[in-house]
């Protein structure tokens, strides 16, 4: 099966269609990801087909879950999930961070040769960022454990916004440690992966 199969049979899976020219896209991120990757090391999966299923198509599962508006992907790494998020929704505005300037410079690099408009690229630490406007939405993948995840973006969103937090194995001691109780969790089902994924939605007006 190639990489485009992969990617399709998991797309409809999942529910989601997508344009020939979004698909194509998001391949074409994959491909800058496994030429970057040779040299930088932004990823610790190194197979094409693996990063169809463990990084575009886990993204891709919060698709249907994220809000119109403006979008945060915190430590978002080579640019996961924000980078798909924002090739597949035009009307996102999406801002990745990284604190890791190579791997801020691969998702510009992204930007500019898949010319993706509604995509900024910040290097540096989200407790540092001040942007002009807050957030409608901040989502992270990998990044913390969910109680630091709120205490280092609180004041980057806005008043009615919403913190997603992607994790593996429904995180009950994580959110033991965090004072309100989340507005829902919902079950994700990766294709092609046998493994719990979990997505926290917490409220800003909770806290």
């Amino acid at each position: 099966m190639s990489v485009r199969e992969k990617l399709e049979a998991g797309l409809q899976q999942l529910g989601i269609e997508l344009s020939p020219e979004v698909v194509d896209k998001l391949l074409a991120y994959l491909a800058l990801l496994v030429k970057w990757n040779k040299v930088h090391n932004l990823t610790a999966v190194r197979d094409p087909e693996d990063m169809v299923t463990l990084h575009l198509l886990d993204s891709l599962t919060v698709l249907p879950h994220v809000p119109s508006g403006r979008l945060l992907d915190v430590g978002s790494g080579a640019g996961l999930p924000g980078i798909v998020l924002a090739i597949c929704r035009p009307d996102l505005n999406v801002t990745t961070i990284d604190a890791v300037q190579k791997k801020a410079s691969f998702m510009r690099q992204v930007k500019a040769e898949l010319q993706i408009n509604n995509l900024q690229v910040v290097a540096g630490r989200v407790e540092q960022l001040k942007p002009e406007q807050p957030f409608d939405a901040v989502i992270s993948r990998a990044f913390s454990e969910i109680a630091l995840f709120i205490k280092l973006t609180r004041h980057l969103i806005a008043e009615h916004g919403m913190w997603l937090a992607m994790k593996g194995q429904n995180p009950q001691e994580e959110l033991a440690a965090v004072t309100t109780e989340p507005a829902r969790i919902e079950e994700l089902k990766v294709p092609g992966l046998d493994a719990k994924r979990h997505l926290v939605f917490l409220l800003a007006q909770q806290f």
